[in-house]
């Protein structure tokens, strides 16, 4: 859009009073419209043009971070100040919840809801909270939180794609890495204005390290979603091959009538095969392993039984994610699911399913998986 269209564009003729009036719900209807716009635009995290933006919020957050704390520790001409210091703070607010709302796209993205959702929550709240708080973006200890919770939160996946690794150690990494980078900034804020930066350090020190603490357990707990992995595509088949560079499989057909969320059923005569098919997709450089872990649910104990593990390594890049299958012969009935997981615990996708006695021969739907 022009400039001399945005500027006849029929919200800028609103009279003042009427944006007063409708603040909240027009901005809460510009928060759910950039998140939906953000969810179009941002594709492959791995995108040359997806990390400039993620930098860019990242370096005006810290930059408006700075440039507050200079208005706060330094005389300046009230003019300067009464107009500096509300741009700076909605600077401040827009470049990080551009990060949340990314954030949240992207981690979403790569999350099995189950297990994951408590953090889903918390960035959930980040981006929200961050238009209901807006008046604290002025405050150090509350900015310098936020800021280091975002480093912490960009690293994670960050890393690993300048490693080409994943597992504890990159994670340890990853946090090491927004430790140096936060710290590079608090040192900044002291050559600012030590006055000010020594008044609030209980409050950025306790901020900081509860952010720390808390994604260390996400992460070890195994409710961090997995990222930069995610789940492209994932189903359990009665038979596969490989033909060229395409799968082709095949399952009997399920009743599309039965209640939505209900687990398909396997009818499996005796000595049958059973195979998980998943497509994992990994940035480039990512080398690293994924995990089929077979599991029947146990209705004397009430608890999952892991009958088998299967891992083979991926590699990234593919637009459609790497693709792997693996087999389960004769499966007993019951309650199944395929948990597809990192080395390190993570999950980044299920399968459940049931296993039942054939009862006749079942149609069979064929697929091609590419």
């Amino acid at each position: 859009m022009s400039a001399l269209g945005a500027l006849q564009h029929p919200l800028m003729t609103l009279p003042m009073a009427t944006f007063k009036r409708y603040e909240r719900q027009l901005s809460a209807a510009a928060m759910v419209g950039g998140f939906a716009f953000d969810n179009y635009y941002f594709g492959r995290l791995d995108h040359p043009a997806t990390q400039v933006v993620l930098i860019a919020y990242l370096a005006v957050a810290v930059l408006t971070v700075l440039g507050l704390h200079f208005l706060e520790s330094w005389p300046v001409p009230d003019q300067l100040f009464k107009k500096g210091r509300p741009v700076l703070s909605m600077l401040s607010q827009f470049s990080l919840g551009g990060l949340w709302s990314a954030f949240l796209i992207f981690y979403g993205r790569s999350a099995v809801i189950s297990t994951s959702w408590p953090f889903l929550v918390l960035l959930a709240g980040m981006l929200i909270g961050n238009e209901v708080f807006r008046k604290y973006h002025a405050r150090l200890a509350f900015t310098c939180t936020l800021l280091f919770f975002a480093l912490f939160s960009y690293a994670i996946f960050a890393v690993p794609m300048v490693t080409g690794q994943m597992g504890p150690r990159t994670f340890l990494t990853s946090g090491a890495v927004s430790v140096a980078l936060f710290l590079m900034v608090l040192f900044a804020l002291r050559v600012i204005g030590r006055e000010r930066i020594e008044q609030a350090w209980r409050g950025i020190v306790l901020g900081s390290a509860a952010v720390y603490a808390a994604l260390n357990v996400f992460y070890y707990t195994n409710i961090l979603p997995p990222l930069p992995l995610a789940l492209s595509s994932a189903g359990v088949y009665q038979s596969l091959t490989k033909d060229g560079d395409v799968y082709r499989a095949s399952s009997e057909d399920q009743n599309w009538l039965q209640t939505p969320g209900a687990m398909p059923v396997m009818h499996m005569a005796p000595g049958g095969k059973l195979y998980l098919f998943s497509a994992v997709f990994a940035p480039i450089m990512i080398k690293t392993d994924v995990l089929h872990i077979w599991q029947r649910f146990d209705d004397a104990s009430g608890m999952w039984r892991t009958v088998s593990r299967v891992s083979f390594p991926i590699h990234g890049g593919r637009e459609g994610g790497y693709r792997g299958y693996s087999i389960k012969s004769a499966p007993q009935t019951g309650r199944w699911r395929v948990n597809i997981e990192t080395p390190d615990g993570l999950l980044i996708g299920r399968v459940p399913f049931m296993v039942a006695a054939a009862n006749g021969a079942m149609k069979r739907v064929e697929q091609v998986l590419r």
